[in-house]
């Protein structure tokens, strides 16, 4: 009898174990995963749903995600990639370390098409210069603020992802004349942070004028805050986009999790988040949805984007020429 009772509490013990709740981990950048971030609001959303334990994990900020993946390769943790932008999923593409998602995304609300059977894209956005209503004589240019004596912090694009987006929107306004930008803003630039919430919090604490961010950082004062001192201000050579996007690591061994996920990533759980969150635009959701507060942010008259192909071909050219002016 004992021996009997004995084996069935070994095989209640073994039944337990592999019953245990599947862990699904995310890698993402550090400012999602906080109390005040979207982090923990779809964890808890996706975990009533899914049956399992969803783990973000904070690894720098979003172009330090790809530097962290093609580091540790096949041998990764990650199930799942969440924070690159479209500057960078070309990059992310050739290291082959991410898998076909296989779903046809339905109800996206990108001001662009959409079609890339690598990533998924959960919220979008636009970069600009965030600035307290105080400020006497706003720059409206790239131009204007060289000109100025306005001091601004940004992003070091090696390892962030708007860093990366300023290069890009200067590139694209201005083509063979960036070199002359960068070197007129050189001495704008008070210094160069690994990542946005490093230099958004400089800001706030009076270090500088003006923070490269985005058009919708304002909603987060003005609705979080009841705050109406911020504001982006509009360039006259238009304002970069950017689109984040997910992607499911092919060494995942929760394959159909991380689907799922994705899959989550699209539907109103996931992206009704995202507007006082992670305080973008969300990729799956109609601009009625959006909370009060989104109608007083700018909008750019003109929208400037490279293709992924084409932020990874001039990628190198345009740090390289950053580096240059700002070491000079």
């Amino acid at each position: 009898m004992r021996h009997t009772i004995l084996a069935a509490g070994l095989t209640t013990i073994a039944g337990a174990a592999f019953a245990q709740t599947p862990v699904l981990t995310v890698y993402t950048y550090d400012s999602f995963v906080p109390d005040w971030g979207p982090g923990p609001a779809i964890e808890a959303a996706f975990e009533e749903t899914c049956g399992c334990d969803l783990q973000f994990v904070g690894a720098g900020d979003g172009a330090a995600l790809l530097s962290r993946v093609r580091l540790e390769g096949a041998r990764s943790e990650a199930d799942v990639v969440l924070g690159l932008d479209t500057n960078l999923t070309a990059a992310a593409a050739e290291t082959g370390l991410f898998a076909p998602h296989g779903i046809a995304p339905e109800g996206l609300t990108l001001p662009v098409a959409w079609e890339d059977p690598l990533f998924l894209p959960f919220d979008w956005g636009y970069f600009a210069f965030v600035h307290d209503t105080s400020l006497a004589d706003v720059p409206g240019s790239f131009e204007e603020l060289a000109a100025s004596d306005v001091s601004i912090v940004i992003q070091d694009p090696r390892s962030s992802t708007p860093g990366l987006g300023l290069l890009l929107w200067v590139q694209h306004a201005y083509g063979d004349r960036a070199a002359e930008i960068w070197a007129g803003l050189a001495d704008n630039i008070v210094t160069v942070t690994p990542g946005w919430s490093e230099a958004y919090g400089l800001f706030l604490e009076g270090e500088a004028d003006m923070v490269l961010s985005y058009t919708t950082s304002p909603a987060y004062h003005l609705i979080a805050e009841d705050d109406p001192s911020k504001a982006a201000a509009p360039f006259a050579e238009g304002h970069y986009m950017q689109i984040e996007v997910a992607g499911i690591l092919a060494g995942t061994d929760q394959p159909e999790l991380a689907r799922e996920f994705l899959a989550f990533m699209l539907t109103e759980g996931f992206q009704s988040v995202i507007p006082t969150t992670n305080w973008m635009y969300p990729a799956a959701l109609p601009a009625e949805a959006l909370p009060e507060g989104f109608e007083t942010l700018i909008t750019p008259d003109s929208a400037l984007l490279y293709s992924p192909e084409e932020a990874a071909e001039i990628r190198d050219a345009a740090i390289a020429t950053w580096a240059g002016a700002l070491s000079r």
